[in-house]
């Protein structure tokens, strides 16, 4: 847990000072040209920093160990971090479409200059190794705000690459594309939002982790058991919790059962990694098509 979080604090404290860069460029680089496409893509770079201090502090409150009001640990806080992640698309894609709305209305061409094509350039760049290397990092340490942050510097990618395609026609006189790619850049945004939503809604409303026939496998491949059944997990990607009926027989001495089931539980670690606890409620397997249990 240690080793996982100075690792998470690591990549997000770099990701922080690129994504500074990337956005402090970009929004001077739109004040001075008046393009509100690139202004808007600063703010909404500026926003994967913000996002980025928010995960920090989310991952340093997840990291707590269990305890009395916290049975379970701490590990959804850093869930609720990529929801502070989503607070801030949403009030930056406000803002952007006010900004290309008030340009379609009051009309303007900005002028960028060639050397603002190699800013923006430059900042693409650095966004895409931002992505391949968060993303990588996020795969490896299981790590939802991670996820959810590279996914969030993905769409900073793809709306850069909107600007610098309007910027084009722009220059070949169609001012009206600045303010469509802000727009576009605004499509991108609510894009991120919704997947960023859909991902925490799944840990947050406990959404079964493990399908229950790879559990069910592992459970009867110990030797003993005779089956199982209301098998239950939860949990985030990296930290798991099951609870399971397992079928002894009903002969079996509790304390010959109580050892068949830390096999069981130890089977099961081996096989999903994730886990972080198991509880095993033990039982005779049923009679009458489940309805009673055998009683000895």
């Amino acid at each position: 847990m240690s080793d996982r979080h100075s690792s998470i604090v690591r990549v997000l404290s770099s990701v922080l000072a690129l994504n500074l860069l990337v956005a402090l460029a970009k929004i001077a680089l739109g004040y001075a040209t008046g393009a509100v496409s690139i202004l808007s893509d600063g703010f909404h770079s500026l926003t994967d920093s913000g996002s980025n201090v928010v995960a920090l502090i989310g991952v340093s409150v997840a990291r707590r160990p269990p305890d009395q009001n916290h049975p379970y640990g701490h590990r959804k806080y850093e869930t609720m971090a990529s929801l502070g992640i989503l607070l801030f698309l949403l009030l930056v894609l406000v803002q952007v479409v006010r900004a290309a709305v008030e340009r379609l209305q009051l009309g303007g061409s900005p002028e960028v200059p060639a050397s603002g094509f190699g800013i923006l350039l430059v900042t693409l760049a650095i966004n895409v190794a931002v992505v391949l290397f968060e993303g990588r990092e996020g795969r490896r340490l299981k790590s939802e705000v991670l996820l959810a942050d590279a996914r969030h510097t993905r769409s900073d990618v793809l709306t850069s690459c909107s600007v610098l395609v309007a910027l084009v026609g722009v220059r070949l006189g169609y001012p009206v594309f600045d303010a469509l790619a802000a727009l576009f850049v605004a499509i991108f945004i609510l894009h991120a939002c919704w997947k960023i939503a859909l991902d925490a809604s799944h840990i947050l409303s406990d959404e079964t982790v493990f399908a229950e026939d790879d559990v069910r496998a592992v459970v009867q491949s110990v030797d003993g058991v005779l089956g199982c059944e209301k098998i239950r997990t939860r949990g985030t990607m990296d930290h798991v919790f099951m609870d399971l009926h397992v079928w002894f027989d009903g002969q079996m001495p509790l304390a010959g059962a109580h050892d068949l089931s830390h096999a069981v539980k130890d089977r099961l670690h081996a096989r999903f990694p994730e886990l972080a606890d198991v509880v095993i409620h033990l039982e005779p397997p049923p009679i009458d098509g489940g309805r009673h249990r055998r009683r000895y």
